[in-house]
């Protein structure tokens, strides 16, 4: 495979490739218009005009990293350590848009197996250099610019092979730089899927899925990543950590559990093994209209906990809903509920799902607004960016909430983000993964961005995460806790807690090279 080129067709300072850029529809831009005052911004600093500092390591660390992965997979070129500065946040692609790269990786590492991996991190142990693992870089909470100026980069994208799939146990092993899309094909060659399908399938990639607990817009039917992974591979400063040989155990603690979520902080995952399931014969996708949030949430509530539960569950908010139809000629109001069904047979599940939805005020919408979701569902960050493009600033947060607390969460963090940003702001939500005792919420900010979008923003997200904290949930469901969450993460844990995350970091990692500044308060 061709990482370069791979990489090359990646647009900077956007999401994902350049062919698939989205324009803003012509009703969305005339909304925005009325509602926001919107100056276009001036045209983004190409790549090659980005300023990088020189690589400062010295000839023995670069000689001695030379020598375990061979001269070419040690790239100290601009354009890939610029590429692997940040993640991919609206404050990061605003800065990169300026030509702003605040810490850049002195080299970007590209290993082709575990042993490599440890190399890697026994050589920068030694030397104290940094090291930030990189899988397909689309994190937006900080996760991939650490505290140390001096880092490098370890890009996981040749770990890219099914290392064994069990059928009769129905599990597979593969390693952590294959990305979600290669991982479906590989898998549907045997009659499999994973059914891990988040907005950043595209380009998001098996370790990164673990290493921040990513969560899936089927995850109704097929569960959360960490639901999947029964077995890992971790590369470790202090040696090599194999954690899962059986279904289900009581031989201790749950070793899993320390690496799935650590973002790369405790160690570097290198190879998974999840829960396949085969293919589904047949799907079915439908909308559903509620007169109000609150109606739809109790709906939706009963389909969590007493079934049938469809495997795709999305229900939008008011404004959601109102945005998502501006311009299809819909004015009816209310809340917006899509619906997803896979299995062998869908339509048993299909009827037994509209008995629960109809007493509870559900109207049904027919099929084309949950077909027009599953076309579209991989459109928002690419959206996004057409919004940059016209000036606007769109920036998402999420949490989740036990069922009782989940209205009054709704409405705090509405009501925090409005506040801090007086002059104007659309605040849209939806809830978009569903379990018996609670639900996510996924909230969406379009707002003029003012003279310094980035911090104007930091105080709006501050604020909603305040909110979220006196509301007693939790300060991430999937986004993870990066650096931008790190401060909420140890208040909602507790400082018996950090000492144990931290005592566990420094037996792993005693020089502290992994991902310094990133989860570990």
């Amino acid at each position: 495979m061709n990482m370069e080129g791979e990489a090359s067709a990646v647009g900077w300072a956007r999401w994902g490739t350049t062919r698939n850029a989205k324009a803003l529809p012509d009703s969305a831009s005339t909304l925005l218009a009325q509602v926001l005052e919107l100056t276009p911004p001036p045209p983004a600093v190409p790549l090659a005009e980005v300023a990088v500092p020189d690589c400062e390591l010295d000839a023995r660390v670069l000689d001695a990293l030379r020598r375990a992965l061979g001269a070419e997979h040690v790239v100290t070129a601009h354009d890939a350590r610029a590429r692997h500065a940040s993640g991919m946040s609206t404050p990061d692609l605003l800065r990169h848009r300026r030509g702003q790269v605040r810490v850049a990786p002195q080299a970007v590492l590209r290993p082709a197996d575990h042993a490599e991996v440890v190399s890697i991190l026994d050589l920068c142990s030694r030397y104290r250099v940094a090291v930030v693992p990189f899988g397909g870089g689309t994190s937006v909470v900080g996760g991939l610019t650490p505290s140390a100026a001096r880092h490098v980069a370890v890009d996981l994208s040749r770990l890219n092979d099914v290392v064994a799939i069990d059928p009769l146990s129905r599990t597979a092993t593969l390693q952590a730089g294959m990305r979600a899309p290669r991982a479906a094909e590989l898998l549907a060659e045997h009659g499999f899927t994973l059914g891990h399908v988040p907005q950043s399938y595209e380009y998001a990639t098996i370790g990164g899925f673990a290493a921040t607990r990513s969560s899936g817009q089927a995850s109704a039917g097929y569960g959360r990543f960490d639901d999947m992974v029964m077995a890992l591979t971790v590369a470790t400063p202090q040696g090599t950590v194999r954690t899962g040989r059986a279904p289900a155990s009581a031989a201790g603690p749950d070793l899993r559990q320390i690496f799935l979520g650590s973002e790369g902080a405790l160690g570097v995952i290198t190879d998974v093994t999840v829960r396949i399931r085969p293919l589904p014969a047949q799907s079915h996708y439908e909308g559903w209209r509620f007169e109000s949030f609150a109606d739809g949430l109790h709906a939706v509530r009963r389909l969590a906990q007493d079934g049938p539960r469809p495997t795709v569950l999305r229900l939008s908010d008011e404004v959601e809903t109102m945005i998502g139809a501006t311009g299809s000629g819909r004015a009816d109001g209310g809340c917006q509920l899509i619906a997803g069904y896979e299995g062998a047979d869908v339509l048993a599940t299909v009827d037994a799902a509209a008995d629960v939805l109809a007493p509870h005020g559900g109207v049904p919408l027919g099929d084309e607004p949950g077909q027009q979701w599953a076309r579209h569902r991989f459109d928002a960050p690419y959206l996004r960016d057409a919004l940059l493009d016209a000036g606007a600033f769109a920036e998402t947060l999420e949490t989740a909430a036990y069922w009782s607390a989940l209205p009054d969460v709704h409405h705090r963090v509405r009501q925090a983000i409005l506040e801090a940003l007086p002059d104007g702001a659309l605040v849209l939500a939806h809830v978009s993964h569903v379990y018996e005792t609670g639900a996510s919420l996924y909230f969406t900010v379009i707002c003029s961005p003012g003279a310094n979008p980035v911090d104007r923003w930091r105080k709006a997200k501050a604020a909603a995460s305040d909110a979220i904290a006196a509301a007693g949930a939790t300060i991430s469901h999937h986004h993870g806790v990066g650096a931008d969450h790190r401060a909420w993460y140890a208040a909602e844990i507790g400082d018996v807690a950090v000492d144990l995350l931290r005592a566990v970091k420094q037996q792993l990692d005693p020089a502290g090279i992994l991902n310094p500044g990133i989860l570990v308060p």
